[in-house]
Order: structure tokens, then C-alpha cells, then sequence
């Protein structure tokens, strides 16, 4: 039991950070795009973030699979054009560190 709670806690600790840099990311590429348009070129009203994709802890505790997961979740950002590498390689050591 105590294997599976150290599981469940340590997934829950990864989920948790993926989604604060996630939203961190989401704030400053906002400010950026904010900085670029003129005052009288920005919309009235801005579309909702799309919420946080995060992993759901698994019955298992397969951490493997939440690593994956993750690790895909930062490819999609830098894809994106979100992420710098820098940010890439610092959070992908986080993750699998």
C-alpha cells in the first residue's frame, strides 16, 4: 500500500507542476501577443484559456506512463512555439529527474 500511495503523491507532484508551468507559459506568451498588437487593433474580448491539460493519477501507479505523457504535453507546446528550448530542457530534466 505504501508503494501505491508514493505512486499516486508523486504523479499528483508532477501533474501539479506541468500545469503551473502550463499556465505560466499561457500568462506570458498572452503578454507577449498583448505587447505586439497596437491598442486599437486588440479585440474587445479575449477567447478563455483552454484549460490545463493534466494527467490523471493511475490506479497503478504506472509513473512511467504519466512521464510519457508529460513529455508529450511539452513536445505540443514547443511545437506551438510556446516553449523555448531552454524551457523545454528544464522541465524535461524536472520531469524525468
Amino acid at each position: 500500500m505504501p508503494g501505491l500511495l508514493r505512486g499516486v503523491a508523486r504523479t499528483a507532484v508532477i501533474s501539479g507542476t506541468a500545469t503551473a508551468v502550463s499556465n505560466r507559459v499561457s500568462r506570458r506568451q498572452a503578454g507577449r501577443w498583448a505587447q505586439q498588437q497596437p491598442a486599437h487593433e486588440q479585440p474587445a474580448a479575449a477567447a478563455p484559456p483552454a484549460p490545463p491539460r493534466t494527467a490523471a493519477p493511475s490506479s497503478t501507479g504506472d509513473d512511467m506512463t504519466t512521464k510519457i505523457d508529460q513529455l508529450k504535453q511539452l513536445a505540443d507546446l514547443k511545437a506551438q512555439g510556446i516553449l523555448t528550448d531552454e524551457e523545454m530542457q528544464a522541465q524535461k530534466r524536472q520531469i524525468l529527474g
